[in-house]
């Protein structure tokens, strides 16, 4: 099996344009696909994920036709596909898709994907379908992928569901429930990553469908279509933290470019972040500049509770810090491709890192030294760009498994490094 080991022989500097959103990308092509008639997409990412929300839309029998960086999407009304939908890796894609092919007016419906995939949560999601007139089901009766939706449409009413395992949830109920047969309450118990749910809304209005709601509690959505539409996808702040976290971690300058505040994303989270611990942030226009002030950084308290999928780079800009980092707010971490909190507990030990799972988070004081070790990233593409980033910082690197997982999200992360000066030996 294949380990990259990533080495920076000085500062990181130079000019790196991020890739596009994945969860933008997953909302628009799904959203398109809905729109009956034509829309076009630009800046989409082409990922393993993303691949997989196509392939099921396309299964749908909506019309998806790529030209570079773009796409062209006619929509059309759901229908049963003729084969299982294999989702992969993507959790977006299984959550999604559960809700929008119940839409389809007859027939079965079967996803699964990989390993990871059928030991995620599913049953909050289709016990809320069941309160709207739908059936869906885990074959195995756990709870679990495979799931089964039968088709039949959506009846709509009121449903109930919680918001603290993953805010997937609420956006599959969003995105599929304008299309119900009556008008659908939404009420949501203790809403987390609610910049997504903000995401998922700006999307649909994109497409022509507007919600009501009460904060994040409550969403009453009314029946409606979809309109197409044309959509610029932005460049992803997620995977844009690995960059900045490159450059901070080596006393380096880069330069982000396509970075811009017109949709919300809530790991633009990271900005602040920075900031906080020392580093210059300047904004301009639609780019932003990272430039460490040299020495070491300011550690704290960061309640990522929104912004989850900011654990892992936080928790390796940690190691530059001369004073503890204690992240809270991220249980639901533990619900993602891997327990992100358990991994990176665990892979930081493994560097000599006194690390302090929590049960909402971790506590990593400031190591007197970090030691070159073999490094898992438990096949999640963010685990392998944070522990990139550990690698950063130890004189000889240290080989990290799990590089094939970088096209779930980010292809050429490892070529964007290397632009900035950094070494990358696969081994």
């Amino acid at each position: 099996m294949v380990r990259a080991r990533v080495l920076s022989r000085g500062s990181l500097t130079g000019r790196v344009k991020p890739p596009p959103s994945k969860s933008y990308t997953h909302r628009s092509v799904v959203l398109a696909s809905l729109a009956e008639g034509e829309s076009r997409l630009t800046n989409v990412l082409f990922s393993r994920d993303t691949k997989a929300t196509i392939s099921a839309c396309t299964a749908m029998g909506a019309r998806l036709t790529a030209s570079g960086d773009g796409m062209s999407i006619v929509g059309v009304k759901p229908r049963a596909p003729e084969d299982v939908v294999n989702v992969e890796n993507s959790g977006t894609t299984l959550r999604f898709m559960t809700s929008v092919l119940s839409l389809a007016k007859e027939g079965d419906s079967v996803l699964t994907g990989d390993s990871s995939i059928r030991s995620r949560p599913m049953q909050p999601l289709l016990d809320a379908l069941g309160s709207l007139g739908v059936r869906a089901w885990s074959a195995p009766n756990n709870g679990r992928a495979p799931i089964i939706v039968k088709g039949g449409g959506m009846k709509g009413g009121e449903t109930k569901i919680r918001g603290d395992i993953s805010s997937q949830f609420v956006s599959s109920l969003l995105i599929s429930s304008p299309m119900a047969e009556s008008s659908t309450t939404i009420t949501v118990e203790d809403a987390v990553s609610r910049p997504y749910l903000e995401a998922t809304l700006a999307t649909m209005k994109n497409f022509g469908v507007e919600v009501e709601r009460e904060a994040f509690s409550e969403f009453e959505v009314a029946p409606a279509s979809y309109e197409p539409g044309n959509f610029a996808v932005p460049s992803d702040f997620s995977s844009a933290s690995f960059i900045m976290a490159a450059a901070t971690v080596t006393g380096g300058r880069v330069r982000l470019d396509g970075i811009n505040d017109e949709y919300p994303q809530g790991d633009s989270a990271i900005l602040e972040i920075l900031k906080s611990m020392g580093v210059k942030v300047v904004t301009n226009g639609n780019s932003v500049t990272i430039e460490a002030q040299g020495g070491r950084l300011k550690g704290g308290k960061f309640d990522l509770r929104d912004t989850p999928d900011l654990l892992p780079v936080v928790s390796v800009l940690a190691l530059r810090c001369d004073s503890p980092v204690e992240i809270v707010g991220t249980a639901h971490a533990r619900f993602k491709e891997t327990d992100r909190i358990a991994g990176m507990a665990s892979e930081l030990k493994k560097l000599g890192v006194e690390a302090k799972e929590r049960s909402d988070g971790l506590l990593i004081p400031p190591p007197s030294r970090l030691r070159s070790a073999p490094l898992d990233a438990h096949d999640d593409h963010r685990m392998f760009m944070a522990l990139s980033i550990a690698s950063l910082q130890i004189p000889e690197g240290a080989p990290i498994l799990g590089v094939e997982s970088l096209d779930v999200s980010y292809p050429s992360f490892l070529e964007d490094l290397e632009s900035l000066g950094a070494t990358i030996r696969r081994e």
